[in-house]
C-alpha cells in the first residue's frame, strides 16, 4: 500500500505520471522512423523509354510502332502499348558532397544550376545531396533558383552513391510523370551505402528511371582509382538507357544537358507484360531494334522478375 499524503510518495507519484505524459507525447509528436524502406514496383508491365538517333547524334522523331522490335532473352516480344508524345517529366539531381569531392564541388554546383536553366516549365526537379547519409534539399518543384539551397554544401564524409540513387527511385516512384530520371553528379566512389549497386540499379529501372551520370572526379586522380570510378557510373547510365558524360564543365556539358532534357521529354515509350517468372530477381535482357539503318537505340539493357517490393535494409 502506498500513503500518498507521504511527501516522498507525492514525489514518486508526480515523477511517474510526468515520465508516462512526457512518454506518450513523444511517440504521437515524433513517430519512429523504420530504416526499411520500401519502394512499390508494379511488376505486371514493363516500360521501355527509347530515345533513336542518327550515326551524329541527332534524335530521330517520327517513328510508328511498327519501326520497333522488342526482344527479351533474345526472344521477339508482343509491344503492349507505344506513344510517342512530348511529356513532361519528373527528376532527382545527386549532388556528391563526399569527402572525396572536395576539389570538385564547386563544379557540382554549378552543374546542377546549368542542367536547371535548361528545364520546361512543365517538368520537376527535386535536389539531393550526398555524403555518408543522403540528404534532401528540395523537393520536387519547377523553380530554378536553387543558389541558396546547394550555396552552402560542403564535401565531407563517406560516399553513398547507391544508398542516394535508391533514395532517388523512391522518391519518383511517389510521382505521376511517365518519364523519370536521375542525374548523378560524382566522382562515382561509393564506400559506405547499405545497398549493393545492383539493388540500387533495380530500384530505378523498377520505377522506369533513367539514370544520367556525370563524372566529376579530378584528372589527377589515381588512374586506377578513377578508371574503377568510371566504370561504376558507366554501368548505371548504360543498363538504365542514359548517358555518361565524362566532360565535368564547360560548353560541353551545356549542350549534353540541353541534349539531356530534350531526351527526357520526346522519348519513345514502349510498355510490354513480361512472361511469368518462378524466381524472383532473375534478370533478363532488353534489346529494343528499329527497322531502318543507320540508327542508333539507347533504351534500358534489362529488368529483374517479378520483384514486386524492393526494401532498404537496415544496418
Amino acid at each position: 500500500m502506498i500513503y500518498m499524503d507521504r511527501p516522498s510518495g507525492r514525489l514518486v507519484s508526480k515523477s511517474f505520471y510526468v515520465l508516462c505524459i512526457m512518454l506518450f507525447l513523444s511517440i504521437c509528436i515524433f513517430p519512429q522512423q523504420s530504416d526499411d524502406e520500401v519502394i512499390r514496383v508494379d511488376s505486371s508491365i514493363v516500360v521501355v523509354n527509347a530515345v533513336v538517333t542518327d550515326k551524329s547524334g541527332k534524335p530521330i522523331n517520327g517513328l510508328k510502332k511498327s519501326d520497333f522490335e522488342l526482344y527479351v532473352d533474345g526472344n521477339l516480344q508482343d509491344i503492349t502499348s507505344f506513344s510517342t508524345e512530348e511529356t513532361p517529366f519528373a527528376a532527382v539531381i545527386l549532388i556528391d558532397a563526399s569527402g572525396s569531392m572536395e576539389e570538385r564541388i564547386r563544379i557540382a554546383r554549378a552543374a546542377a544550376i546549368r542542367f536547371l536553366q535548361g528545364i520546361r516549365d512543365e517538368d520537376v526537379v527535386a535536389i539531393c545531396s550526398f555524403d555518408s547519409k543522403v540528404n534532401l534539399l528540395q523537393d520536387f518543384s519547377n523553380s530554378r533558383d536553387i543558389d541558396e539551397v546547394i550555396f552552402d554544401l560542403k564535401a565531407e564524409g563517406m560516399t553513398v552513391l547507391n544508398d542516394a540513387i535508391f533514395k532517388a527511385s523512391a522518391m519518383l516512384a511517389e510521382r505521376p510523370e511517365k518519364r523519370r530520371a536521375i542525374i548523378v553528379l560524382s566522382d562515382g566512389a561509393d564506400t559506405f551505402s547499405k545497398i549493393s549497386a545492383d539493388k540500387a540499379l533495380s530500384a530505378a529501372l523498377g520505377v522506369n528511371a533513367i539514370i544520367y551520370t556525370i563524372d566529376m572526379s579530378s584528372p589527377q586522380a589515381n588512374p586506377r582509382e578513377r578508371m574503377e570510378s568510371q566504370a561504376a557510373l558507366r554501368r548505371f547510365a548504360e543498363r538504365s538507357g542514359g548517358r555518361f558524360i565524362t566532360t565535368p564543365g564547360g560548353f560541353a556539358l551545356q549542350q549534353a544537358f540541353k541534349e539531356i532534357v530534350s531526351e527526357l521529354g520526346s522519348q519513345y515509350t514502349i510498355v510490354f507484360h513480361p512472361s511469368e517468372s518462378k524466381d524472383e530477381g532473375v534478370w533478363h535482357s532488353i534489346e529494343v531494334r528499329v527497322k531502318r539503318e543507320g540508327v542508333k537505340v539507347r533504351a534500358r539493357e534489362g529488368y529483374s522478375s517479378s520483384v514486386k517490393n524492393l526494401r532498404k535494409p537496415s544496418r
